[in-house]
């Protein structure tokens, strides 16, 4: 399984009303920290999708390929298909910039399961709701490739119910993201 690890960072961050992924956690913005993780991941090769200010603001280990949305008003769909755009792997892993907690054995983990089934999408499962990250073999590149506006993986995923497999993980409060300033609260709190 050759893994194809795409970071998705080009989100606007409209319910925590400003850029979240610029916000301190353990003295790294959040952006660096999921890049950090992106970095550390045993994968085939590595990609993050970004905005030209974000791009400004990190430290990109070398191995990372940038991609510039110049477009993320257009939603999700435009970053998987920049990411999607050099891709070579068997499988896609699709990260979120905003999961601060995520650690390199969580993801190792939804990888053994995709490993385990690899026809299969696998997901993690958090208090009975699917969540990120997923990751998708490459029968399904072309269905993502013809997702639209704010529509993500999820979409794909959700068509495709014998097509899935879920994981129900050790450490669910590493899968929480921060969409919002309680959420961000609940993050330095924890």
């Amino acid at each position: 399984m050759r893994v194809s690890a795409i970071l998705l960072a080009a989100g606007l961050s409209r319910r925590m009303g400003e850029d979240k992924l610029l916000l301190s956690y353990n003295g790294k913005s959040l952006l660096q920290t999921a890049i950090d993780l992106l970095d550390e991941l045993p994968v085939y090769e590595r990609f993050i999708v970004t905005t030209d200010a974000r791009a400004d603001s990190i430290a990109l280990p070398p191995g990372i390929r940038l991609f510039i949305n110049k477009d993320p008003s257009a939603g999700i769909s435009g970053s998987i298909k920049l990411g999607l755009k050099k891709a070579r792997g068997t499988h896609y892993l699709f990260l979120n910039a905003d999961q601060p907690r995520l650690t390199v054995g969580d993801v190792c983990l939804l990888m053994k399961i995709a490993k385990s089934n690899p026809d299969k999408i696998a997901y993690p499962i958090v208090k009975e709701k699917p969540c990120s990250p997923n990751i998708f073999p490459k029968t399904f590149r072309k269905q993502l490739l013809k997702l639209t506006g704010n529509n993500g993986g999820r979409f794909v995923r959700d068509a495709n119910d014998d097509y899935i497999v879920a994981l129900v993980p050790e450490n669910p409060q590493n899968f929480a993201d921060v969409d919002d300033k309680e959420a961000y609260r609940d993050l330095l709190n924890s």
